[in-house]
């Protein structure tokens, strides 16, 4: 006996977020527009702060397109018969990436960064500016269309976050700016734009982990396999839980499909309940295929491979 394919809990915070698919697409087309004024600026005015903010902006674009494509794929549902899991792997492909775009772009600027700070190049302070403070109104616009939808969608929450990181390396480029404006000190650009890439690194490092777990089915670090074995196994009833497993499909959506065996005389449709309410309940896991089987059954706790 199986169950736990429980569509609308699993889709959680993407169908919440699904009303916003609009305001993203719109978000996404915004940024990208500023990212191309950006890299060009900041090639023509020869500020390294522009363009390592023009790459941060590029992956805001990447992060936005995830949001959406993940909202888009989960309002569809499966569909294709060859894709029994639908297309939600294509997130974690695009974080992945994402991950080493993020590792070349701040490769490329901490690189130039060290060779600016050996020979200063000049720099147009005004137009660096200019672009700068655009660069913030674009950000204040995107996180006025995505504040109220991340409170309920964590897809939606994870580009906001985006957003407000990009902001806050857009006001470091206008204060590079400021200063070279005020005390034409050549070092501020080089130096705001090292520090963006900096920052940058832990976190393309960090997003590659995750993207990496999740394509080797890594069990997720918030739901422990052992404490999931002991909790349906402590069920009343169960006698044993073999042949588990526990993985991510994409972001906020966990998988656990396991043997369970009960006594010959307990109520199977009992049990079943009881288990994927535990797993939803503790571990906020809705997508659990359980094979509820009697103790006098043989076979199954043995895997070949």
């Amino acid at each position: 006996m199986t169950g736990g394919h429980d569509r609308t809990a699993a889709d959680g915070g993407l169908s919440g977020g699904a009303r916003y698919r609009s305001r993203l697409a719109w978000i996404m087309a915004l940024i990208g527009a500023f990212f191309v004024v950006e890299l060009t600026a900041g090639y023509l005015t020869g500020s390294l702060a522009l363009l390592s903010d023009a790459g941060h902006m590029l992956t805001d674009v990447v992060s936005v397109g995830m949001a959406l494509a993940a909202i888009t794929v989960a309002a569809r549902g499966t569909g294709r018969t060859q894709h029994t899991f639908g297309l939600y792997r294509l997130e974690i492909l695009a974080a992945l990436a994402n991950a080493v775009l993020l590792l070349g772009v701040a490769g490329y600027v901490l690189y130039e960064a060290v060779g600016r700070l050996r020979d200063p190049s000049e720099v147009a302070g005004w137009p660096t500016l200019l672009v700068a403070l655009v660069a913030l109104a674009v950000n204040g616009a995107a996180y006025w269309l995505l504040r109220q939808g991340a409170k309920e969608s964590l897809n939606v929450r994870g580009a906001l976050l985006e957003v407000v990181f990009d902001a806050l390396n857009s006001m470091g480029v206008v204060v590079a700016a400021v200063i070279l404006l005020t005390t034409g000190w050549p070092y501020a650009d080089p130096i705001v734009a090292g520090g963006i890439a900096v920052m940058i690194v832990p976190r393309a490092i960090n997003l590659g982990r995750q993207a990496l777990q999740v394509l080797l089915q890594a069990a997720p670090e918030h739901v422990p396999v052992e404490e999931v074995h002991d909790t349906l196994a402590e069920l009343e009833g169960v006698v044993d839980v073999h042949d588990l497993h526990v993985w991510t499909l994409t972001s906020t959506m966990e998988v656990v499909s396991a043997h369970v065996m009960i006594d010959a005389d307990t109520d199977s449709h009992a049990v079943l309940d009881r288990a994927r309410q535990v797993l939803a309940d503790r571990y906020d896991v809705h997508h659990a295929t359980l094979q509820v089987e009697p103790d006098t059954h043989e076979g199954c706790e043995q895997v070949s491979w």
